[in-house]
């Protein structure tokens, strides 16, 4: 009977750090579909066109040389980045409390996601094959033009929902007003 009675202690003893494992923070919700969104700054705009336009310098041997990055490397990075946060999102479980920041979150990842696929990844193939400005400029315009609205409309909502959600779980985020 001890050892009958050891077994279950143990197998509710583990079951309940399995469940306790799965549930997330609200720390963690928020830092997952809020605070990783700030990797979007410049989206369809000025900022993301710098990062194209003068790329970082990467370590590239063992006798500390560098070469700037490829502009397709940033866009790639981007969209591996995103695509990781959304699954994390897609796993994220909704709740009354988390359900707008959470939506705001997918939508903002899900419209930004494709436009990194297809526009930004034409845009970087004529920075790395050094294209005309006009063919540059045309085509950031076109960006710009098609997605900035939506950006910031979406990113907006996203925002607005996760003030209400820090507020209403005391995590303490610096707004930058």
């Amino acid at each position: 009977m001890n050892k009958c009675f050891s077994a279950v202690i143990s197998v509710l003893f583990i079951s309940i750090i399995f469940i306790s494992c799965g549930n997330n923070s609200p720390e963690n919700y928020f830092n997952i579909a809020v605070l990783n969104t700030n990797r979007l700054s410049g989206f369809a705009g000025n900022g993301m066109l710098r990062q194209l336009e003068s790329p970082s310098e990467i370590m590239t041997g063992e006798n500390n040389e560098t070469a700037a990055m490829k502009s397709g490397d940033i866009v790639n990075s981007q969209i591996e980045f995103l695509e990781t946060n959304l699954s994390k999102l897609k796993d994220l479980k909704s709740t009354d409390d988390t359900k707008e920041m959470l939506d705001a979150s997918l939508a903002l990842h899900e419209y930004v996601l494709p436009v990194f696929k297809n526009d930004y990844t034409q845009l970087a193939g004529l920075y790395d094959s050094r294209a005309s400005e006009d063919k540059i400029s045309a085509l950031s315009g076109s960006i710009k033009d098609k997605y900035l609205k939506g950006y910031e409309d979406k990113y907006n909502k996203l925002i607005a929902a996760g003030k209400q959600y820090a507020e209403k779980n005391n995590i303490k985020v610096n707004w930058g007003n």
